[in-house]
């Protein structure tokens, strides 16, 4: 497959090296990547196998996502903007990638939302679509605002096939940084996390507490808060290590060693530090996602005391969930002294054996795999559409194009997804026929649906389940037909003393079942059709005009969302070889912007086939032009 990665980051090299990395996995399973970076140029990054794209750089200053700059000294401007766009396009034109993943956004980088959203108009505009996953690290920044979360969500759940975490739910779900909806839920993949740190060999530990704290002035505090502690034991204690960046200045370094004792060794970082860590009886370190890599890495029991300055969540939340799942000890750094720090490191030997930090790091392997299934389903499903077309194609050839119709379950009362069926039925000019069930239908509904031509059907009585226990739920049997009967026709009159003329006298069942008994006497209610699910057993049913819906886009026994894509165009493909009407069914109180967005594709192109004609339900029915009083 050919994949393109769009990553920018904007302060250190973290997200770069993790999609770098991610695209090594997939040059090394033999696929083709083009990573596409936006932020400075790493000289010294690994991107070996990699097709390098680099954008017109940006980056941020003190922490502040809020305002980008350019590498003249100058603020992003609409014609830096610009710039990167039409780069990031030209990446895509080129690759023409099976699969586009975007680091971070649309969870981030909002700052460059207009870059990613043409990437992704992009890829949405190619006929053979290629699959959309988000990337994103075990932490994302809390979003400051509900609406933030709300907007992501709905951008993945319309436009995206996934979310790879590059994280370990058991140890830190993404739920501890980031608001996770129903409709983002089932997209989430996680993948563990992504690193290039293999197991280090176990062996015996020693007695030796190793503090580390990254490579610059931040870990300053914890130092020093170490040597403090290396005292407290006297000559009973045990020995301490403190590992210091080279990022710190001489005199804070001078400083910290000028508190060595026979107990504490004061050192610049070392190459070897892994093997310290495996040896150590006790880590203490901030809690960055490097760090939880070293330790799951050496299985070593943990101390964490998270980076915590100006309005930083990151290491916190993961350090919390670490700690909550019994992986490490957390320290606040607002609690940080000398004397809790001992009551730490004295804790943390008493995490299990081997437990320590360890979380899953299969993150590279898993990404690679979880990109490769996406893909195929991408390709799977173009290739359906391309089978939808030639069937069209066929019917539009023999000159009889396939007759379908639309429609829609449990209208009951006016909400913003009748609003939305509403509207897409008048922008594709499809017929529409509502199943509503008269005991529940609203003279609110009644009030809406005025000068609106959706047919009304009957939708059973109140749509209430009376299967017997262990049974598959319907509305229309399991009790005497004698009281289900008189309750039909009563339900059709209440619906033409609602809707007038637009009641049809046409039977939906709830959960398209009833009782085969009660089929015989439909006639005598004045009901003259009869629509369930599947292909008919004929035209004709004891006096009703049988027509069946065909096409039902949900996951009704697996979340509820979209249904495998490729497999549902595949039956409709086969369906429209039918001597019968083509049924699509839609149930717009639970669609998801998934199911709304290939609803929206799926009417869009039939509609404009000429190997397709969509009919409205009186014709369907071989209805006479009603007699009734017009709706109210």
């Amino acid at each position: 497959m050919r994949v393109l990665i769009a990553v920018t980051h904007l302060l250190g090299v973290g997200h770069l090296a993790r999609a770098a990395l991610l695209g090594r996995g997939l040059v090394a399973a033999g696929h083709e990547v083009c990573l596409a970076s936006g932020g400075r140029p790493v000289p010294n990054l690994d991107v070996s196998g990699l097709g390098l794209v680099q954008l017109p750089p940006v980056h941020c200053r003190d922490a502040d996502f809020r305002v980008l700059w350019g590498e003249d000294g100058q603020v992003l401007d609409d014609a830096l903007r610009g710039a990167r766009r039409e780069a990031l396009l030209g990446a895509f034109h080129r690759t023409r990638p099976d699969v586009v993943v975007t680091e971070t956004y649309p969870f981030g980088r909002r700052s460059l939302r207009a870059e990613f959203e043409a990437l992704v108009a992009a890829a949405w505009d190619r006929p053979d679509r290629p699959a959309l996953l988000a990337s994103v690290r075990d932490i994302l920044n809390p979003p400051s605002r509900p609406e933030k979360a709300a907007w992501a969500e709905r951008v993945v759940a319309e436009r995206y096939d996934g979310v790879l975490v590059h994280g370990d739910p058991s140890a830190v779900p993404l739920e501890r940084s980031w608001p996770v909806g129903e409709a983002l839920r089932p997209r989430l993949l996680y993948t563990g996390y992504v690193a290039d740190r293999p197991a280090l060999p176990g062996g015996p530990r020693g007695r030796e507490i190793v503090v580390s704290g990254g490579g610059g002035t931040a870990g300053l505090p914890l130092f020093r808060a170490a040597v403090a502690a290396s005292r407290l034991g006297g000559g009973e204690g045990p020995p301490w290590r403190v590992l210091v960046g080279h990022g710190v200045p001489e005199a804070e370094f001078a400083a910290l060693a000028a508190g060595a004792h026979e107990r504490l060794v004061v050192e610049r970082a070392r190459p070897d530090f892994p093997a310290l860590l495996a040896r150590a009886a006790v880590s203490v370190s901030q809690s960055g996602y490097n760090t939880v890599l070293d330790l799951s890495a050496a299985g070593t029991p943990a101390v964490l005391v998270p980076f915590e300055e100006g309005s930083e969540q990151e290491q916190r939340l993961r350090a919390e969930g670490l700690a909550a799942s019994g992986r490490a000890v957390l320290l606040p750094a607002a609690d940080l002294s000398p004397e809790a720090l001992v009551r730490a490191v004295e804790t943390a030997r008493e995490l299990p054996q081997g437990a320590g930090a360890s979380v899953n790091t299969e993150g590279v392997a898993r990404s690679v795999a979880l990109v490769e299934a996406a893909g195929a389903r991408a390709q799977q499903t173009a290739q359906a559409w391309v089978a939808l077309g030639s069937a069209l194609d066929e019917r539009a050839a023999s000159g009889r194009p396939a007759t379908l119709w639309w429609r829609d379950d449990d209208a009951a009362e006016p909400t913003m997804a009748l609003d939305t069926l509403l509207a897409l039925h008048r922008r594709t000019g499809v017929p529409l026929a509502l199943a509503v069930s008269p005991h529940l239908a609203t003279d609110a509904l009644a009030r809406r649906l005025e000068g609106e031509d959706a047919a009304i059907l009957a939708h059973g009585i109140a749509h209430l389940n009376h299967a017997p226990p262990g049974e598959k739920r319907r509305e229309l049997g399991g009790r005497p037909a004698d009281e289900i009967l008189p309750e039909l026709a009563e339900g059709l009159a209440a619906l033409r003393q609602l809707f007038g003329a637009r009641t049809l006298p046409v039977l939906v069942p709830p959960w398209n079942r009833i009782d085969a008994g009660l089929v015989p006497g439909l006639a005598a209610l004045g009901y003259r059709g009869l629509s369930t699910f599947g292909a008919r057993s004929g035209a004709s049913r004891d006096g009703l005009a049988v027509a069946n819906t065909h096409c039902d886009p949900i996951l009704w026994h697996g979340g509820r969302g979209l249904a495998d894509e490729a497999e549902t165009l595949r039956k409709l493909a086969r369906d429209l070889a039918r001597d019968e009407p083509v049924g699509l069914l839609t149930h717009h109180l639970v669609h998801d912007p998934a199911v709304w967005r290939f609803a929206e594709q799926l009417l869009e192109r039939l509609a404009a086939h000429p190997g397709a004609r969509f009919a409205d339900a009186r014709e369907v029915f071989d209805l006479q032009p009603p007699h009734e009083e017009a709706p109210r």
